[in-house]
């Protein structure tokens, strides 16, 4: 996708509030336990390892991550933590599994005031389509068209605001980034 970073680190860096949202990391096509069962390939543990340096390394580990309670999400999510450390609460859903985009926006109000960056992780089309729907209408148009294709995996899509995450609607933050974790090479 071609993102700098550095350069979303910086245009982060002028908010008060970041919602991070994060499809879940490359996992294996078919599992005797259903799609909820399904875990990470190798390529998505490492998927997961990248991101987590790349948010560290911009000073974006977040504060809380709400996370879907399907078993790609939870490896992806603790992959993640291994970088992280104990820094973020976590908390896992089932409705980020099953849910649709309504439970995208119900996390949202369960942000805390003082919580700058918050991480939704979950599954795709639900977290396109849910950051499409969180794109203010001053977001740029080019960012805002990746989401058409969907969000790979272990991509993230960044928001800011001043506004805190908790009082988030439709259209509420500013779409910094689509990034893919390529991008945190």
């Amino acid at each position: 996708m071609g993102a700098n970073p550095r350069k979303v680190a910086k245009r982060a860096g002028k908010y008060g509030h970041i919602l991070i949202i994060m499809r879940h990391a490359k996992a294996e096509p078919f599992s005797a336990d259903g799609d909820y069962g399904r875990g990470l390939t190798s390529k998505g543990l490492k998927q997961a390892k990248k991101v987590a340096k790349g948010l560290a390394d911009m000073g974006l580990v977040p504060d809380m991550i709400v996370c879907s309670a399907a078993k790609r999400a939870r490896q992806t999510c603790g992959k993640m933590l291994k970088t992280f450390g104990d820094a973020p609460k976590v908390d896992y859903h089932q409705s980020l599994y099953e849910g649709g985009m309504q439970a995208v926006f119900d996390e949202l109000t369960h942000a805390k005031d003082k919580t700058r960056v918050f991480m939704v992780l979950g599954h795709e089309p639900t977290v396109s389509i849910a950051s499409q729907w969180l794109a203010s209408s001053e977001s740029d148009p080019e960012r805002l068209d990746l989401l058409n294709l969907g969000l790979q995996t272990a991509g993230v899509v960044m928001f800011g605001s001043d506004t805190p995450i908790q009082e988030w609607q439709v259209h509420s933050g500013d779409l910094i980034a689509v990034m893919g974790p390529d991008d945190f090479e």
